[in-house]
């Protein structure tokens, strides 16, 4: 599937996404968002497939002299995934890269209590778990979020995303069951390119989404969730 870019903002590419993932409605699949952007386009999708929705907390690892470049990443679980080329390229050390491991696990604790408020993750195991975030320019966030979701033993694993790098999906798709894409420009810039209106979500955002994105016993997460919302809340 193709669309014409760039959305609108993300709840457009959002409901995009969902329609391309209409084969899991019925069958009760858990959204993962990767924060911040993620979690906003999950929350849309998991209330159109009548889902589930919950954070992955995953971090990049920054290189010394720049933190917009990604050497590596940390999931919750503290496992590291580093790219060696860019560890290389950017001159960084074993010892750094411990310290900033350190560093971005700190704040995946901060942020598991900010977000889900010292509620237990949804438990992943024989479920169809959806990992979505609002692009993909640099797939080593997403493969370790794939990673870290792998080894909880899901029914399914599917990769969803409205946008992104020939070579990121590569990478994610050796690590999916399934890869959903809307759109892979070539080349592919940066993720504002793709979206007329990209509003930074807040953490408040976040932690709303997931407290609602929650089904109750014999509740749909659906009913409760007003994919409009999150324009109403930007605009």
């Amino acid at each position: 599937m193709t669309v014409a870019l760039p959305f609108h903002d993300r709840e457009d590419a959002a409901c995009r996404l969902a329609a391309a993932l209409s084969r899991y409605r019925g069958a009760r699949p858990l959204v993962l968002g990767i924060p911040r952007g993620g979690v906003a386009i999950g929350r849309i999708v998991a209330a159109a497939l009548e889902g589930e929705l919950d954070v992955v907390l995953v971090r990049k690892l920054r290189a010394p002299d720049n933190s917009e470049f990604a050497i590596g990443s940390v999931d919750e679980n503290g496992r590291v995934l580093l790219d060696e080329v860019a560890a290389r390229w950017s001159g960084t050390g074993h010892a750094y890269v411990q310290l900033e491991a350190a560093r971005q696990l700190r704040l995946i604790g901060e942020r598991r209590l900010a977000w889900r408020g010292g509620r237990a993750r949804i438990p992943l195991a024989g479920r169809t778990v959806i990992v979505i975030d609002d692009g993909l320019t640099n797939g080593s966030i997403m493969a370790a979020a794939l990673r870290l979701v792998r080894a909880a033993a899901p029914a399914r694993l599917v990769c969803a995303v409205p946008v992104a790098a020939h070579e990121s999906l590569q990478q994610v798709r050796r690590l999916a069951d399934e890869v959903v894409c809307l759109a892979a420009p070539w080349p592919c810039g940066a993720l504002g390119l793709y979206y007329e209106d990209v509003d930074q979500v807040e953490d408040a955002d976040v932690a709303v989404a997931l407290a609602a994105g929650r089904a109750e016993p014999g509740r749909s997460a659906a009913r409760r969730l007003d994919p409009g919302q999150y324009r109403a809340r930007q605009g």
